[in-house]
């Protein structure tokens, strides 16, 4: 599970984050992290929508090379 500071991070700096949700890469989510609790997080979409995730999910920086998720 991605850390309170981390999320912290990316929301403050503006960083455009990738969710990796299992093996396809079709099924990432792109966006900027808005809010989160204990268990989930609000990204907001590109075109402006917001979705609410799980806080276990894979979270990395969107320009970085895709991770496998765990």
């Amino acid at each position: 599970m991605i850390s309170d500071e981390q999320l912290d991070r990316y929301r403050q700096e503006g960083i455009k984050v990738r969710v990796i949700r299992d093996d396809d890469p079709a099924n990432d989510v792109r966006g900027f992290i808005m809010a989160w609790d204990d268990s989930t997080v609000l990204l907001k979409k590109f075109n402006r929508r917001v979705v609410k995730l799980d806080r276990s999910y894979t979270y990395q920086p969107s320009d970085e090379e895709r991770i496998s998720p765990l």
